[in-house]
């Protein structure tokens, strides 16, 4: 140890240099390393979930539950399974032992899940399995508020969203509050039982009208291409352009005998900022990406876009 110190004593520049070496190679290492406020940490459980509109908590576990968990429970290296029944879904909850390999479980699941499929009811949703994972919860909630009509503050929101899923880093952007589009139509049943039509004539006319027809392919000599007839409504005019019934030089549409809007499926819930309403977008980060970083730069492009 005596020697090695007086080797250093009595050689200072190459001792300082490697110094300084070791301390800017610390520093861009320490750059360049992810920073995270809860580091991805493995967590046993799998959770899928399975919808089915309208349905009670009595029939989700008759028909939902059971032959789901049929599947699952013979699954190597299960711990506990968890079930749940609400109105208009069910949940199953599956905790491995800890150690667990992920990406096998998961595979697992989805294959057992796919299997149980067939014995579902034929109008339940697609089920979907999902991991949970802490690294993929959101670091960052940015909040639009004002009063302002409710599409433009979804349209705002769905701007937003995807300028800052083009930022380095971001996983996705969530919109919390975005209701889905619906059309909402009024008929008129009094101008509707004048034409002598029904509301279940309508019904069939609108859907056999919004429909993509596809009409193979066609060979020009040169290349072969897919050919399709576009029959798919855009916009509410679309709708209200629609023949309904068609006597002699008379033309009666859809506008005559009933009203259509554009508007949003109805509200699960409200979110409010000083008593105005708001929409909330949910950022999460990718793993491994630096939350300090991902953060700065969410702040900034908010900043930025907060003047328009």
């Amino acid at each position: 140890m005596r020697t090695l110190i007086a080797v250093a004593v009595s050689r200072p520049r190459p001792v300082l240099l490697v110094l300084a070496l070791i301390l800017v190679a610390g520093a861009a290492t320490y750059n360049r390393i992810p920073k995270e406020a809860d580091p991805d940490v493995a967590i046993p459980i799998i959770y899928v979930l399975i919808p089915h509109d309208g349905i009670s908590p009595e029939d989700a576990e008759r028909l939902l539950l059971r032959p789901m968990e049929r599947e699952l429970r013979s699954i190597e290296g299960l711990k506990e399974l968890r079930s749940q029944a609400r109105q208009g879904q069910a949940t199953v909850t599956l905790e491995f032992e800890a150690g667990f390999d992920s990406d096998r479980a998961l595979d697992d699941v989805r294959e057992r899940v796919d299997i149980a499929k067939a014995e579902l009811p034929e109008e339940t949703d697609e089920p979907s399995v999902h991991e949970v994972n802490v690294a993929l919860f959101p670091v960052l909630v940015v909040t639009l508020y004002g009063e302002v009509p409710e599409r433009s503050l979804v349209n705002t929101a769905r701007d937003l969203r995807d300028k800052l899923e083009g930022l380095a880093g971001m996983l996705e952007a969530d919109v919390a509050g975005d209701r889905e589009d619906l059309l909402e139509v009024i008929v008129d049943p009094v101008r509707l039982e004048a034409y002598n039509q029904s509301p279940e004539d309508l019904i069939r006319m609108v859907s056999r009208n919004n429909q993509l027809v596809a009409a193979g392919a066609l060979d020009s000599g040169r290349g072969r291409f897919a050919v399709k007839v576009p029959g798919l409504f855009e916009e509410v005019e679309d709708v209200l352009q629609l023949p309904v019934k068609v006597s002699e030089d008379k033309l009666v549409s859809f506008r005559d005998v009933a009203l259509a809007r554009r508007t949003f499926k109805d509200p699960e819930g409200y979110a409010r900022v000083n008593g105005k309403p708001a929409v909330a977008l949910e950022i999460s980060k990718r793993i491994g990406a630096n939350i300090i970083d991902t953060v700065a730069a969410v702040r900034a492009m908010v900043e930025t876009e907060r003047a328009t």
